[in-house]
């Protein structure tokens, strides 16, 4: 991201106050306005990916929270119904017929691990509550946009991401009880 120092450099000198050349200014700044526009839009997902305290490289817990990918999901139609399996997690949408999870934190419960589990597109799956609210937004992004191909790769990526690095996520070692009487 060199190219945005130089960038408020440039508006700072082509300003139609400041600016004494013989060009027109408000044209010079209406196009240094644009390419700022652009660029820092490209700086937010580049943010997003080079944060330090990256959700999908580091989990705050363990994922037990559950995210369908609408993107692959079968809907209606699917021989493994998710939501027929655990109906209390699972319920299909009103915009496109697929499924979507509806409540959190039953990553232990046995229906919503069969439902997981016998998924036939792989669509499923069990993400941190941080992670979860970042992978809803990208994928509102994309229902919203469905030819921005770019939205969905990065979904994807983000996806993939998240099950590598939750598969590696420990719990943090338990404390040892501090006795304060002496046992004999």
């Amino acid at each position: 991201m060199s190219s945005l120092p130089h960038l408020l450099i440039s508006v700072k000198e082509f300003h139609p106050d400041v600016y004494k050349g013989s060009r027109s200014s408000n044209e010079i700044i209406c196009r240094v306005i644009k390419a700022y526009e652009i660029l820092s839009k490209h700086y937010q997902f580049e943010s997003l990916e080079s944060c330090d305290s990256d959700v999908f490289e580091d989990p705050e817990c363990e994922a037990c929270d559950v995210f369908v990918n609408e993107l692959l999901c079968v809907g209606k139609g699917c021989p493994y119904s998710c939501v027929k399996r655990a109906p209390h997690v699972f319920s299909f949408t009103h915009q496109n017929g697929t499924a979507r999870a509806i409540s959190q934190g039953n990553g232990d419960d046995y229906q919503v691990q069969l439902a997981v589990g016998q998924c036939p597109r792989r669509c499923i799956h069990y993400v941190t509550p941080q992670q979860r609210a970042i992978l809803q937004d990208v994928l509102e992004r994309v229902l919203n946009n469905p030819f921005d191909l770019a939205e969905s790769a990065f979904l994807e990526s983000l996806i993939s991401k998240a099950n590598f690095e939750n598969r590696r996520y420990q719990n943090p070692n338990r404390k040892p009880k501090v006795e304060t009487q002496y046992v004999d």
